[in-house]
């Protein structure tokens, strides 16, 4: 046995033995208790994702936004929404967009105190790497934690802090996050008050997915698509996004990962590489899941004069959906919504959009078919978005309209 594969039976154990005693949580505020799930006395806890975000872009190593490897003896705070909850998490760190190693000299992990960069009392954890409180990340590579035992909390937020002591070339980040994160200067990943992280950024750095230890959740279920799955036009540290409106409806019972990059395309580089590049990536390598919901395609079409056609989109499609197939997956597919109105949604391109729907709803491609676009569109003028589900830019939707599309999910086809 491995010292990796060691710390994790030691953290299973751990955990295993909290569920039957009970286990010590410290409060955490207005956080949402967890469901009671029904599970057999015998159940072992498994690694199932309850967060994660696709790594998109370098941020410049002399910028703010990459602040933390950009300038010597920054620490940043991100702030992640958990969809499940555990008894012990681990988190993946990347590197991926670097071209020089990362070094991580502290990290931490706690629950969120309030609307701030504060801690719970009691609720910060040291990460380690092998038993160790530093690691070094190569150019290209990721690393994943030793498992941490802290009762995470079911729907709430978690605190997770990175010290980089020296500058060490672009940073690894998922922009556009809706969420608020932090920076302070020196190294402040294991304070617990907060107070010094004065700088507020709108990116996740260097961190792609947050796993937790549990005998409860069923598996995890992920989204994958393009900013509107990201959540862009969602309001800003509501966790309104469409999964996280699923998230809500599944109440714990099943983990859901938001895997979409703004400007992301299924068959090209847009933002970010396409959708069948980062696929296995992305979604198949995400602990405990095996289904995927498919929300891609429209910024595809919106490429005209030089778009795909809807039958290059269709074959882009069934490309997912076979090769998550051969992996024992189960695949929803969505219609693309409406766009009328956006400058760039011509008659042309809503005439290919309008195919791609037809072969979603007929074609037999997807397990089962989440209809976003009747579930958003205008009944008086149904190539625009309702008024209501609408943004303002004919093309992303409200709040609104983004809790529109999570209930549009029927739970039994997932």
């Amino acid at each position: 046995m491995n010292k990796r594969q060691g710390y994790v039976n030691l953290a299973a154990l751990m955990a295993t033995i909290a569920l039957m005693c009970g286990g010590i949580y410290l409060g955490v505020g207005t956080v949402k208790k967890g469901p009671e799930v029904r599970t057999p006395p015998s159940a072992t806890p498994v690694w199932i994702g309850t967060w994660s975000a696709s790594p998109v872009s370098a941020a410049p190593a002399t910028s703010a936004v990459g602040g933390p490897s950009g300038r010597a003896g920054r620490s940043v705070r991100n702030v992640v929404h958990t969809s499940i909850g555990g008894t012990a998490a681990r988190v993946t760190f990347s590197n991926l967009y670097g071209t020089q190693p990362l070094l991580i000299t502290g990290a931490s992990l706690a629950v969120r105190a309030g609307d701030g960069p504060a801690a719970v009392a009691g609720t910060l954890r040291r990460i380690t790497f092998g038993g160790a409180h530093e690691a070094t990340v190569g150019p290209g590579g990721q690393i994943v934690s030793d498992p941490v035992v802290l009762r995470i909390p079911y729907d709430g937020d978690l605190l997770i802090s990175v010290h980089t002591p020296a500058p060490g070339g672009p940073v690894t980040t998922h922009p556009h996050a809706v969420q608020t994160s932090y920076l302070a200067d020196g190294d402040l990943a294991q304070d617990e008050s907060g107070d010094a992280f004065t700088t507020r950024i709108r990116s996740w750095h260097h961190i792609t997915a947050v796993d937790v230890l549990t005998a409860q959740a069923r598996g995890a279920i992920v989204a994958v698509g393009d900013s509107i799955t990201d959540g862009v036009s969602a309001t800003r540290d509501h966790d309104n996004r469409w999964p996280d409106v699923l998230a809500d409806r599944l109440g714990g019972r099943y983990g859901v990962l938001n895997q979409g990059i703004s400007g992301n395309r299924l068959l090209e580089y847009g933002r970010g590489p396409s959708t069948l590049e980062r696929f296995d990536r992305d979604v198949l390598a995400r602990s405990g899941a095996r289904t995927v919901i498919v929300a891609i395609g429209i910024n595809d079409v919106l490429r005209a004069p030089h778009a795909p056609t809807a039958l290059d989109v269709t074959a882009g499609l069934t490309e997912l959906a076979d090769r998550a197939h051969a992996r024992g997956w189960r695949v929803i597919g969505s219609t693309l919504a409406p766009c009328g109105g956006h400058p760039r949604c011509t008659a042309a391109a809503d005439a290919e959009r309008l195919k791609i729907n037809t072969a979603i709803r007929t074609g037999g491609i997807f397990d089962a078919v989440v209809d976003f676009d009747r579930a958003l569109r205008d009944p008086y003028a149904p190539r625009r978005l309702r008024p209501v589900y609408d943004s303002g830019d004919h093309l992303h939707p409200s709040d609104a309209g983004y809790t529109r599309m999570g209930h549009a999910v029927d739970l039994a086809t997932l």
